[in-house]
């Protein structure tokens, strides 16, 4: 873990078009730098700006470099999802945008916070997070102001608005999935989600991208992606042990003496599991 960001989207969730909207730009050539970005984009220069982050906060580009998974799914002619109109699209994104950690409050509340408690309120959350910045390692990194308003734009992205009269905010991008729900009183607490709504080529993605060249799947990388997508850690096997049988020789849930864990014994990369789910749609 590097130093942490809570900074970066001026104070703009990410709505449900901008990574298309990055994604043409950038194809197309152009630079965030240019002086005609405001006018080719048609957005403010903030937006601009906000846009920026949420391409690299995904993990769909690298110093405005696009990574191969941004293709994979925003492409016009070969992006299996341009529009992110598939529900398990979002849960892609979300899984990118949380282990991705270039925005660092999503790792830190999906995972961190979420394995001591499964309710907070906002001032909950930041106590939190000034906790996890009282190390020499995050030395001056944590504003109490900047880290508020990241709180914000977290829960705006991911929680769904009480209030119709705030329309723009049903534009968020993650709403869908209904990981945070507001349970008024500024509490909100973590929903758990049903392992049938989520495909498990999806999880499979998963799996392939928190190995990276290991062969081995720990526990403890099983029980981050437990918090990741709000499964049971028993619903998680369950979905591990049907993708042995979805990919016969790729992969193996293990119990060995009370270690858990998975091991890959195949061949298999990241897009050959997301191919065997868009391939249906």
């Amino acid at each position: 873990m590097g130093r942490y960001c809570f900074s970066g989207h001026e104070s703009f969730h990410c709505k449900s078009l901008w990574l298309k909207k990055g994604y043409d730009y950038l194809l197309a050539n152009n630079s965030f730098t240019d002086a005609d970005t405001v006018a080719k984009l048609g957005v403010g220069k903030n937006m601009v700006a906000s846009i920026r982050f949420w391409l690299r906060a995904f993990g769909l580009t690298k110093s405005d470099i696009l990574d191969p998974i941004s293709t994979y799914i925003l492409d016009t002619e070969k992006g299996k999802d341009p529009f992110t109109e598939d529900i398990n699209t979002i849960w892609l994104l979300h899984f990118l945008l949380v282990t991705s950690e270039m925005a660092s409050l999503y790792n830190l509340l999906f995972v961190g916070y979420q394995r001591e408690k499964k309710e907070f309120t906002k001032s909950e959350l930041q106590s939190f997070i000034k906790r996890k910045c009282s190390v020499p390692e995050q030395k001056n990194v944590y504003n109490e102001n900047t880290v508020r308003k990241d709180i914000g734009v977290l829960l705006k992205n991911y929680v769904a608005p009480s209030d119709l009269k705030t329309i723009e905010d049903f534009s968020a991008l993650m709403i869908g999935l209904g990981l945070i729900i507001n349970k008024g009183n500024d509490t909100y607490c973590f929903k758990v989600s049903n392992p049938k709504d989520i495909a498990p080529e999806i999880i499979l993605f998963a799996l392939i991208r928190m190995r990276g060249t290991d062969k081995t799947v720990s526990f403890d990388v099983l029980q981050k992606l437990s918090l990741i997508f709000g499964l049971p850690i028993v619903a998680l096997i369950e979905v591990i042990r049907s993708l042995e049988k979805i990919f016969p020789g790729a992969l193996v849930f293990s119990d060995n003496s009370g270690i858990k864990n998975v091991q890959f014994i195949g061949e298999i990369d990241e897009f050959e599991a997301l191919n065997h789910y868009y391939v249906q749609l």
